[in-house]
């Protein structure tokens, strides 16, 4: 196993890669930005000598890019996905606001914590298995996709068919605050509720109204007060848009409806509430869109044994990694329910994703790649049997 030393003297190069990333502005919903980090990426990629990349093209959405290295036998399954996403929830020219600069232990700029980091570490590991020939005898499959942060629609197939067939995933998402690993989230669901009912003038003709954001009122009331921190599951009413005049009683009103939920039986209880919403008022119509959009990620026993191998490579690395959970939802969130071994997390620290102020804690480059680097090289498939 490689030690943290060696990586020490990769994150100067590491720092730089992830900047020329992160010039490439790549915002979820900006095709041709998104396209063409998606072209860097595959020249990046090709340089780590895979046996293909592949872009798999997308109508509205960046390209999702995939690189294969398969094992001695030619076999591309079984064997170890890495996951990573290259879009932002960065509009082009928030380098403005962000610029890429290093202060102290910071490397700020949009997106480089989330998650173009750990892209960069990705490959660096990748990279230095190769010139150590420390790379393992199994097949490494390494996707990156462009829509993880507008809930993966285009991506999914990806997601659930490389995770069917892999023997370990590994989700480089940003890790912990404390730099544990994530070895559950909570599921993540997302609705619109619309009440219908008859605008009038609210002096001369208040009697012959029905006020759509009255008729709310009773919803958002039952919503909020199906959250229960015992059972892990929160609801919040988070927007909500009704009226066109003070004096003119609202014949529509829509809210926007937030749910995290720590098991799929409790997450489709809750779904079947919403959906079952019925008018309170005379003269009133409601309306449901939504669902859970990524299922829960609760701590199995292959995740449980994925993370045992962890923490061993941690160990012996002298820096030992602990286990947690978050209510934010990734990509790995698809993936547990195949009952494959997941592990989250492992990117790098940092803090402020999605805000002006985001940056990556340049000091744990070295560390969290050498520990993906060394969780890749002593894997193999009988390490969790």
């Amino acid at each position: 196993m490689l030690p943290i030393s060696r990586f020490d003297t990769e994150v100067d190069q590491m720092v730089a890669h992830t900047c020329e990333l992160a010039k490439l502005e790549s915002p979820s919903n900006n095709k041709a930005a998104a396209d063409a980090c998606a072209e860097r990426l595959v020249a990046d990629l090709k340089t780590l000598n895979p046996a293909r990349v592949e872009v798999d093209p997308q109508p509205d959405r960046g390209g999702n890019v995939i690189a294969y290295w398969p094992d001695s036998a030619g076999n591309e399954t079984g064997g170890i996905v890495l996951m990573c996403h290259y879009d932002t929830v960065h509009p082009v020219g928030m380098l403005d606001t962000n610029p890429l600069r290093v202060e102290g232990d910071k490397l700020y700029g949009p997106g480089v914590w989330d998650m173009k980091a750990s892209i960069v570490q990705v490959m660096t590991a990748l990279r230095v298995l190769q010139a150590e020939g420390q790379w393992p005898d199994v097949p490494i499959t390494f996707l990156i996709t462009s829509d993880e942060e507008i809930n993966s629609a285009g991506s999914l197939h990806l997601i659930e068919g490389l995770g069917k067939t892999a023997g370990l995933v590994l989700c480089m998402e940003p890790a912990l605050d404390n730099g544990d690993v994530k070895v559950w989230r909570k599921g993540v669901g997302q609705f619109t509720i619309t009440t219908r009912g008859v605008a009038t003038h609210s002096g001369s003709h208040h009697h012959l109204g029905v006020n759509a954001l009255a008729e709310m009122a009773h919803h958002i009331t039952f919503i909020e007060s199906l959250t229960d921190y015992d059972k892990g599951t929160s609801l919040s009413v988070n927007m909500i848009s009704a009226g066109t005049a003070v004096n003119t009683m609202p014949d529509e009103c829509t809210v926007q409806v937030d749910l995290r939920v720590m098991d799929a039986n409790e997450g489709k209880r809750v779904v079947e509430l919403i959906h079952g919403l019925q008018p309170k008022l005379a003269g009133a119509s409601i309306e449901v869109e939504g669902d859970v959009q990524r299922p829960p990620m609760p701590y199995t026993e292959p995740i449980a044994k994925a993370y045992a191998h962890v923490r061993a490579v941690s160990e012996q690395l002298g820096d030992p990694v602990g286990k947690g959970g978050t209510g934010g939802g990734s990509d790995a969130n698809f993936v547990a329910p195949l009952g494959t071994p997941v592990i989250c997390g492992l990117g790098p620290l940092g803090a402020g994703a999605h805000t002006p102020t985001e940056y990556v804690t340049v000091s744990t480059l070295a560390r969290k790649t050498a520990l993906l680097a060394g969780i890749m090289s002593e894997w193999t498939p009988a390490s969790f049997a």
